[in-house]
């Protein structure tokens, strides 16, 4: 089995749960392609006592005929009735696990919402397995895992039947960080400078599945044009398997992304409402929970606006390089990437995405900054000015009186503040601290990637200037 990278805080949960003096519900999920079946596997290992994957697309009796089959390879010898209903395939699975006598009997069920197929009584099942048998005991560990992420939040985590509150555990897994992602390219011996690195990510963000598609002796703009627009490349076809494996009638959470990709400065929910005409209605605030519970869209509050006002930013990386360079390109068009480098519409996608790789980074940021032991909160802002307004991507508001207002840049070379940036940074700064009446001092903080020219402008302009390299910590 290939070595798994990062993910401590994970292993260091399922250690956790194994060693619990109790019987353990674990909702595993996150996007498709994240690594959730092998990271499970690579905690376990041998401590299986039964596992099974579910099968796509199948009907009710070829999923409790795969059941049968699962449970037969663990007790060949074992006789018990063929199971032909999901009651009856679970009460075999409680005899073989109170036949046996593991410290902590693990069941591993990977793609759970594929065993829900219509009027197949599986819910059920599972809630008798978990309410009269499990949960009374106090060595079972069970975890269920799916990508499909609006069956495991609303008929699971949210259940408001028998599953109500019995998770025990939800764990999320999210992307690789860049520290992971740098790991990750060491194991494999390809050697890329950081740079380069964030290149990759800003096109394929910190997906492991993508990242083993990464090909050593090529450049990133090389395997970003193989991996991406090649007519054998993984990503070429990726973004309308990833939202149909996820979610039920994608099309309109396709439609929402898609709105979402034409506006770097994000929406509101009334805007989202008037650019894809889905219903001002609950059913669109669900849509928009599961997109967010998936990792495909941030939703975040404008420093001193209610809540009603929050803005959804698209902040997937694979999804928005998808839409804004892969869809409308051609498979046979050569070097399709290499040769928009530079060209206007690579110049803003590249600032607005290593923008985002800022933000998923934030605690590394804090770290760099020295005020990871100052109590914090992050938003952006919006200037409610319709003439000459202002945008704040990121604000770190500080317990100790300090704002650092965050301008992220990136570039090849070192990042220079001309008299036009630094007037539009001191109108920024301006129209913050008047719209905002704020009392607290504000530090402008310049995050590029090698570094900041100091010249006149940015002398008494900049008081905070971090590079890349702060964003690889671990």
């Amino acid at each position: 089995m290939r070595t798994l990278v990062g993910r401590k805080e994970y292993l260091e949960n399922f250690q956790e749960l194994y060693k619990s003096g109790k019987s353990e519900f674990v909702a595993v999920y996150g996007r498709r392609r994240v690594g959730k079946t092998f990271l499970i596997r690579n905690a376990f290992e041998t401590k299986f006592s039964f596992q099974i994957t579910g099968l796509s697309n199948a009907s009710m009796i070829q999923q409790i005929t795969n059941f049968n089959l699962a449970l037969r390879k663990v007790v060949p010898e074992h006789e018990y009735s063929v199971a032909k209903d999901w009651v009856t395939a679970f009460q075999n699975l409680i005899a073989f696990l109170e036949s046996g006598n593991e410290e902590k009997k693990v069941v591993f069920i990977d793609e759970l919402p594929w065993f829900d197929t219509p009027k197949s009584g599986f819910i059920p099942a599972l809630e008798h397995f978990w309410n009269s048998w499990a949960a009374a005991r106090n060595d079972i560990l069970l975890i269920v895992c799916g990508s499909a992420a609006s069956w495991m939040i609303n008929k699971l985590i949210n259940s408001k039947g028998g599953l109500h509150n019995r998770v025990t555990r939800r764990m999320k897994i999210v992307p690789f960080t860049l520290h992971e992602c740098e790991q990750f390219l060491e194991t494999q011996n390809i050697l890329l400078d950081r740079y380069q690195i964030i290149q990759l990510y800003m096109a394929i963000g910190g997906i492991p599945f993508y990242w083993d598609e990464v090909k050593p002796g090529k450049s990133a703009m090389q395997n970003i044009e193989d991996i991406c627009f090649s007519e054998s490349g993984v990503l070429r076809t990726e973004f309308n398997n990833l939202f149909r494996s996820l979610f039920n009638k994608d099309e309109k959470h396709s439609m929402l992304v898609n709105a979402l990709a034409k506006k770097s400065m994000g929406l509101t929910r009334d805007e989202l409402i008037s650019e894809t005409g889905l219903p001002n209605a609950g059913s669109t605030t669900r849509l928009l929970d599961e997109l967010e519970e998936s990792g495909f869209i941030l939703k975040y509050n404008s420093s001193g606006k209610k809540s009603k006002n929050a803005i959804f930013q698209l902040v997937d990386f694979y999804s928005l390089f998808y839409l804004k360079f892969i869809k409308e390109s051609h498979a046979q068009d050569l070097n399709h990437w290499i040769n928009l480098n530079d060209s206007p519409k690579h110049r803003v996608w590249s600032g607005y995405a290593f923008e985002q790789v800022c933000l998923c980074h934030l605690p590394q940021m804090k770290k760099a900054l020295g005020i990871s032991g100052v109590h914090s909160t992050s938003s952006a802002w919006r200037s409610s000015a319709i003439k000459n307004g202002a945008q704040i991507d990121l604000l770190i508001d500080r317990r100790d009186q300090v704002i650092n207002l965050c301008e992220m840049k990136f570039s090849i070379n070192l990042f220079v503040i001309d008299a036009k940036y630094a007037e539009e940074l001191r109108n920024k700064i301006g129209t913050f601290k008047t719209e905002t009446k704020t009392r607290k001092s504000v530090f402008l903080t310049m995050i590029t990637t090698y570094g900041l020219q100091a010249n006149s402008n940015s002398l008494g302009l900049v008081q905070n200037s971090i590079t890349m390299d702060a964003l690889f910590e671990a």
